[in-house]
């Protein structure tokens, strides 16, 4: 209990400091933004703030910080102070530099943020396999809710394809129509849905804690599950694949584009990226610690899949009218992050064969071979219980191999511009490790996809090595780019100015 209240404060605390001291590296300013300067009425599109942030926080909480954390909370209750240390450090700032250079950049795309960084080579290498992921992220986050609806709401008569069908012709229609016709118009209802749900297990949890705190510590039965079960699965990397949302997820720097799209001004960058990521990361604890509590009281359910511990944590806790809003709540996450992935697998095509996104037909040729790809792997996930888990797998490990590449172009971005890179370069050194040494240790025979099979004490050499070497590398692309850097001077920059020095005048 004490772990868990304390993670909550570090979240929170967190956004009000460090937060506030990224931005002030960062540095918004009043400049016209692309959704003013490139308005097309497709996918640049001013919409209002309380709008952009949750469909930021809908875009990028997907199943992770829930169905993640499930699996995550069985390392220990030490997941309550890494969620939040690992998410104010790493996850938070990752997104707001993402969603910064994309502003800076025209809205550019994640690929093109790569390309001016790391250079041409990093960019078609990175720009194959982030297409490849957000095809693994949609057909996650198809296959998940689809599941949750056949299983949850017709468990005698469960129609996983129908509901795959109701959930793709959404995804097309959110695909392919403007971003204020669709995103824009349901996403904040489907926000206050999840904050609902995500709320009422809260209040929940803490109501029963405060009687039983037991329930939020870790019992003998689940300290003797969690010994065996890290004789298997090492903190370093497991844990760090396992729990990517809520702690940082590159999946989130391919979403921050459609938000860098829409924002009327540059000063609503730190609570729509680094502050819903902080929201997330309450989210994954709030989930996190309602696993833990059905492992305490139900010790059967340490060997039961994550759908099945989900609907006996709301069926314990939120009784079946709540229970039913929440499973609804962890629906609307899978598919409004889904759809998103689709529309940015769309954007970042169009960008590399530059193809024009405005005429609807245009859209649809890009669309349709996308679909196909998607509905092969639903068809593969679903051939048998290893084939998901096999999927699920992959997509962990390359969602934060994405972050290691978008936190080493922050790395590049920000040095040449004489800012602090120093704030990329701590977590995409962390996350350069956790990636290379899960690669290299894991094997079928360790339970995960095919690795090298290394020692793991090796592993951790080489890959402490070669993180080292790709951030120093980075750093030093960096420098030697600031040599040339002129300090950007901008009209709407002087109009602050000028604001700021009005407002001191009439003060005297």
């Amino acid at each position: 209990m004490t772990l868990f209240i304390l993670g909550l404060i570090l979240l929170v605390v967190g956004y009000f400091t460090y937060g506030r001291f990224v931005e002030k590296v960062l540095g918004p300013d009043d400049r016209e933004t692309p959704a003013v300067k490139y308005r097309d009425g497709v996918d640049f599109v001013t919409l209002p703030h309380w709008k952009n942030m949750l469909i930021q926080l809908l875009n990028i909480a997907g199943v992770g910080p829930v169905i993640g954390v499930i699996a995550g909370i069985k390392f220990g209750t030490i997941v309550f102070l890494l969620i939040p240390i690992g998410n104010i450090i790493g996850g938070a700032t990752h997104d707001f530099i993402s969603g910064m250079a994309s502003m800076r950049n025209k809205g550019a795309n994640l690929p093109t943020f790569i390309r001016s960084n790391l250079g041409e080579g990093s960019y078609y290498f990175f720009s194959i396999f982030m297409i490849f992921l957000l095809l693994l992220v949609v057909a996650v986050f198809i296959n998940v809710p689809a599941n949750l609806i056949s299983l949850q709401f017709t468990p005698h008569k469960p129609y996983f394809w129908g509901s795959v069908g109701l959930i793709f012709l959404y995804y097309i229609a959110a695909t392919m129509f403007p971003v204020d016709k669709i995103i824009g118009r349901f996403y904040p209802i489907f926000g206050l849905l999840l904050l609902l749900g995500s709320g009422a297990l809260l209040i929940s949890l803490l109501r029963n804690g405060i009687e039983s705190p037991g329930i939020l510590e870790e019992s003998r039965a689940f300290f003797d599950n969690k010994e065996k079960y890290l004789e298997t699965n090492p903190i370093l990397p497991c844990l760090f694949v396992t729990i990517a949302c809520g702690i940082l997820s590159g999946f989130h720097a391919t979403q921050s584009p459609i938000i860098a799209r829409t924002m009327k001004t540059e000063r609503e960058a730190r609570s729509s990226f680094y502050g819903m990521m902080v929201v997330e990361g309450v989210i994954a604890m709030v989930w996190a610690a309602a696993a833990l509590a059905v492992y305490n009281l139900f010790p059967e359910y340490w060997s039961e899949n994550e759908v099945g511990v989900l609907s006996k944590i709301t069926s314990n806790f939120l009784g079946t009218g709540l229970g039913t809003v929440t499973v609804i709540a962890v629906v609307v996450l899978a598919i409004t992050s889904g759809d998103t992935a689709m529309r940015s697998m769309r954007l970042s095509l169009a960008e590399i064969l530059h193809f024009d996104q405005k005429p609807f037909r245009n859209r649809l040729i890009l669309c349709l071979p996308l679909i196909a790809c998607v509905v092969a792997l639903l068809w593969w996930s679903n051939a048998d219980k290893q084939s998901f888990a096999k999927l699920w797998r992959y997509f962990a490990w390359g969602n934060q191999t994405l972050a290691v590449f978008t936190l080493g172009s922050g790395i590049v971005w920000l040095y040449s511009r004489k800012k602090a890179g120093w704030i990329s370069t701590i977590p995409c050194l962390f996350y350069a490790f956790i990636v290379l040494s899960f690669i290299l240790w894991t094997s079928e025979a360790h339970g995960g996809p095919t690795g090298l099979g290394l020692d793991l004490n090796l592993s951790y050499l080489i890959a402490g090595a070669l993180g080292v070497v790709f951030v120093s590398w980075c750093t030093y692309r960096g420098i030697k780019r600031s040599r040339d850097y002129k300090p950007e001077s901008t009209q709407s920059a002087s109009r602050f100015t000028n604001r700021k020095l009005r407002k001191s005048a009439k003060k005297r």
